[in-house]
């Protein structure tokens, strides 16, 4: 044993090797049984896969950067419950991809801000923060308002989702391009996030 473990800590080489399988071995215990679990790999009750205006507003919400700043995970812990509401649970995010969990808080979570605002107030935020809440940091999105909706990537981003198990119907993709047509960035954003966190929101 003795030379075996003097063998892996002079040779680089076999540390390397012997750490990616612990590592690796380790990771299959993990994650393995998670994958068998209805609990993380079944929808929670009522959860409906987005409409394409949210998809939609999905998109741009990932391509501004908002997951840089607002994570969408609430902690099983009184002080999060309190303030946010359920605590996030896995059921709620198959049918996200990629999922937003994220931890890192310069803004609030918002993994339950669905109803929580008007659509007027969202609208107000996003051109200018401090127009709402003067101590914001956040920055303003005044060209979300200006830009509309790209209504012909929106079918097929649902059918590449519907490979990988979201359950769109043909009539969803079908109706997906008037649904968004002539819709602007900010409507999209905004029908996203009123649609945060419904199904476990009135849940205690």
């Amino acid at each position: 044993m003795e030379k075996i473990q003097k063998l892996i800590e002079e040779r680089v080489g076999y540390l390397i090797v012997f750490t990616l399988i612990v590592i690796s071995f380790a990771g299959l215990v993990e994650i393995v049984p998670l994958m068998f679990q209805k609990s993380t790999t079944e929808p929670v009750a009522g959860l409906k896969p987005f409409t394409a205006l949210q998809l939609a507003g999905r998109d741009v919400y990932q391509r501004e950067g908002c997951f840089n700043c607002h994570s969408q995970m609430i902690r099983p812990f009184r002080s999060e419950t309190e303030r946010y509401g359920h605590y996030s649970v896995a059921g709620e995010s198959v049918y996200d991809h990629p999922f937003l969990w994220g931890s890192k808080r310069t803004g609030p979570d918002l993994a339950r801000v669905g109803g929580r605002y008007s659509d007027e107030w969202h609208r107000v935020h996003l051109i200018n923060p401090r127009d709402v809440v003067p101590e914001s940091n956040m920055p303003a999105f005044p060209w979300l308002a200006r830009n509309l909706v790209d209504s012909d990537s929106v079918p097929k981003h649902m059918e590449a989702l519907r490979k990988v198990g979201v359950p769109y119907s043909d009539k969803d993709i079908a109706e997906a391009k008037a649904a968004v047509d002539g819709k602007s960035e900010m409507d999209a954003v905004i029908a996203y996030l009123q649609g945060l966190g419904l199904a476990l929101k009135n849940v205690r």
